[in-house]
Order: structure tokens, then sequence, then C-alpha cells
């Protein structure tokens, strides 16, 4: 199966991204040793799901304005969230799955069972969702969402936590 990572851009700009240059950079790795039965497991979306009714979506009318910006922002989701509360704003990807069913892109509910049936100590009491696509936004995730992130997963006490990319 062949992936095609620029499927949902609009065509013009499909040229300008295959032709961006690639940076070569030494992976970044932390052992992780505590057993995953008595882990904290956080999660962390790129898929641009908000809780509706609470939160804003992500601003996707200035993405239509500027297409090489994508919102920097985060929203934080409980971990109890339902279904029925969950929205998403994405230019890039199809959000129609994530809304029948979260796992899709947030697998809240599978890491329920995980924790469950002992595999995993606990989840996190909130999770996490960005909108991914960050070309000209990424220098405010670099030095406002990314260490907010952080600091919220020292304080919960996160032992890991999972990009499920969207």
């Amino acid at each position: 199966m062949t992936l095609d990572s620029y499927a949902f851009l609009p065509r013009a700009f499909r040229t300008m991204f295959e032709a961006a240059p690639q940076f070569e950079h030494e992976p970044i790795w932390a052992d992780f040793t505590k057993p995953l039965n008595q882990a904290r497991i956080g999660l962390l979306s790129s898929a641009g799901i908000f809780i509706q009714g609470e939160q804003d979506g992500f601003d996707v009318e200035r993405e239509r304005q500027e297409p090489t910006w994508g919102d920097p922002t985060l929203r934080p989701i409980r971990s109890n969230v339902c279904q029925a509360d969950i929205g998403a704003t994405h230019l890039h990807i199809r959000t129609d799955d994530l809304l029948r069913d979260i796992d899709v892109a947030l697998p809240i509910n599978r890491l329920g069972e995980l924790v469950a049936d002992g595999r995993v100590g606990s989840g996190a009491p909130e999770h996490f969702s960005v909108m991914g696509f960050q070309q000209d936004g990424a220098e405010v995730w670099r030095t406002a969402t990314g260490p907010e992130i952080a600091a919220r997963c020292h304080v919960a006490e996160i032992d890991a936590l999972i990009l499920a990319p969207a």
C-alpha cells in the first residue's frame, strides 16, 4: 500500500512540499524503565480534536487564508469525554471517521481497556489534541504549546505520552 502524505493538500501546494528540504537529525531516545503495568500513560493526537460546547475548534479560517500556517494551540481532552462531545477541525485530514469513533485518532477507550486488563497502570486524567501540519505556526508550538504539554504531563505525573498522529 502506498501512503500519500499530501492527499488532502490543495494540488498547487503538493510540489512545494515535496520539494521542501529534509532535515537530518539524531533520534531522541529516553529509556523507559518503569513497568508498563505501573505507568501512567497520556495520549497526544494531531487530529484537531476539541470538546464541543467547551472549547473552540482550531482556526481553519486563518489556515484557508494562509495555507502554510497551522493553528499551534492546544486542547486538553479529559479522559472521560463522551463520543458525542467530540468535534474536530483540520483541513489536511478527513475527520468524519474520528467523529464516529474517537479511538481512530485518540485511543482513549483502547487505553481504558489496557488499564482495566492490568496491562497499563493508569491513564492520564487528561489527554491532548493539537492540529498537525505545523509549518508557519511551528515556532509557537516549540516555544509555547510543546512546553505547556510537557508541564501538564509533569503535573499529572504522566510517565509516557503516546503520539497518535492523524
